[in-house]
Parts: C-alpha cells; structure tokens; sequence
C-alpha cells in the first residue's frame, strides 16, 4: 500500500493548519479518513484520491468537515481478503461549499442602537482567497464613528476566528490589510461575516461563542491618522473549491472562490435598506429582529 499526504493551506492568514486529515487502516482492511479542525467553523475540504486498488470511490470530491473533528470517508475493500492501495491529497477552504441562504436577510448595523455612523464602500484590494480581478459581487462597507466606539454582531453565528495581535493604528492610506485584528462569524445559513479594524485587546467575546444582534465584540480603531473611527465588514459564502482550476488562473485573471453578499439593513431610516455609501444612518432593533433566529430556549433566557 502506497500513501502520500499533500497540504494546500488556502487560508493565507492560519500559522497552523486549520484541518488535518488522518487515516486508519482498520482490521477488517477497510480505510478510514478522519479530521480534526482547530475551530467550530464549516470547511471544505476538497480530497484527491490517486493510486486507488482494491476500493471504489470518486477521484475527487469536496467534503464538509463541521465539527472540531469526524469523519470525513471510509473506505472499502473490494476484495476482503486483500488490503487496498491508495495515495490521498487535500486542499481545504473555509466555509459550507454553496449554501443556501435569503440575500434579502434583514441585518441589524454593527454599532449599538443611537449610534450614528457614516457609511463608506471599501474598494477592492487582491487578498489569496479573493483572487486579483475584483468580483462582480464585491460589497464591503466601512461602518465610521465620530468618536471611539463598540462594534457588535448583526445577526445571530458562532465565533470562528480571532486575530488580535496587531496595533491599532495603521499607516496613512491603508484600507485592507492582513496586519489588523479581525473576527469572523459564521451564521446558520452558511454565510460568513468578517469585521475588521478593532483595537488590540478589546474582544469581549471568544471563538466558539454564540452572538446575537448587538452583541457587544470589541472596540473600533481608526484605520490611518486621518481617518474617522470605524469597522469595516464583509458579509461572504464560499461559491467554489476548484483549487484545480485556481492552479491554472495567473496572476492577471485570478479570480475569488468567495462570493459577497449586498445586505439589507434595518435602521431608524428604513426597515429594509441597501445602504447608500457618504450616507449617514443611526442603528436601530427590535425584539422581532433580535430574537427570529433564537432558539425557544435561547428567547426564554434572553427574556424575549
């Protein structure tokens, strides 16, 4: 039996890697593949199988590994009496590969209700994941504050990650860089919220936490010297896992395995908008908003 393990690490931030896929080779010959994952988040993990003997399966197939750890594929023997021969690679991705999911969600700002803020659109800057041509989709916005301010969550995920290890302050001119602290939240539709641009130490939540809308995460910064106090968030879901057809774009024509998500707003202005960019709008909620994606039990404790 012939096996080699080949890692592609896609998240271009992740110093250690987020899965790992391990195999057994069980008593009655059969093979299985198990991961383990270093948060609660959903990944793809696209798996290659080369060398296969003694054993069906697909060439390539993209699996969701969901839980800290699983089991990602078994394996077996055609022939019982003889083992199977296999070589295994994998790529991985975060996020649920094509989910499901309302683009006419209503989400709440991410500030606390009175608060004004000034919204700006954040142009496109290349990044790994996102590839070097902007997408069609691209919507990012930079939530601004006149002064030092809370940012909270928008609607109801679960922490996934957490950078905090920048400072604060970044250099004139800089709008999207990997050198800021950042948290990531995945909802229940599959969609992944990142916020942007808080200062160092002030998380007041933790990866593997529910939030909810209006839940306080931590404090905004200012994103260069001239600049006003703000948060900038990009609400996403993974629309492919071809790291095969990725392999072949060059530096020119690359493009995002991401697609971008334009969301609906409730505010004191409006119950559903699309936000207008240079615009100013106050951050507003309602129990109904807050409590649609709750749980009963979850609706009992928060009083709702």
């Amino acid at each position: 039996m012939s096996v080699t393990a080949c890692f592609t690490f896609v998240n271009a931030f992740t110093q250690e890697p987020a899965v790992m896929v391990n195999y057994k080779v069980n008593t009655n010959k059969s093979v299985t593949f198990d991961y383990v994952k270093t948060d609660p988040g959903n990944y793809t993990v696209a798996f290659k199988l080369t060398n296969l003997s003694n054993a069906y399966a697909s060439d390539n197939t993209n699996l969701n590994a969901g839980f800290y750890s699983g089991r990602l594929l078994n394996l077996e023997p055609t022939n019982k009496d003889q083992g199977i021969g296999f070589s295994y690679s994998y790529s991985y991705i975060r996020g649920k590969l094509k989910p499901k999911f309302n683009p006419d969600f209503v989400y709440t700002l991410p500030c606390k209700n009175g608060t004004k803020v000034k919204v700006l659109e954040v142009s496109f800057l290349n990044a790994m994941y996102f590839g070097n041509t902007t997408p069609e989709d691209w919507k990012v916005y930079r939530f601004c504050t006149a002064k030092e301010d809370t940012v909270t969550a928008m609607r109801k995920g679960i922490v996934v990650e957490i950078k905090d290890t920048q400072e604060t302050n970044l250099g004139e001119g800089v709008e999207y860089s990997s050198r800021i602290n950042e948290l990531t939240i995945e909802h229940a539709d599959g969609t992944i919220a990142t916020y942007k641009h808080f200062k160092r130490g002030s998380f007041t939540v933790k990866v593997g936490e529910t939030v909810y809308p209006g839940t306080p995460l931590g404090i905004n910064v200012k994103y260069n010297a001239n600049s006003m106090y703000g948060a900038t968030v990009m609400i996403m879901y993974l629309k492919s896992a071809d790291f095969e057809a990725a392999k072949n774009q060059n530096v020119q024509n690359s493009k995002s395995m991401y697609g971008f998500v334009t969301p609906h707003f409730y505010t004191a202005e409006g119950a559903d908008l699309i936000l207008i960019p240079q615009k100013d709008y106050t951050a507003a909620s309602t129990p109904e908003l807050v409590k649609k994606e709750m749980s009963k039990k979850e609706q009992k404790l928060a009083a709702l």
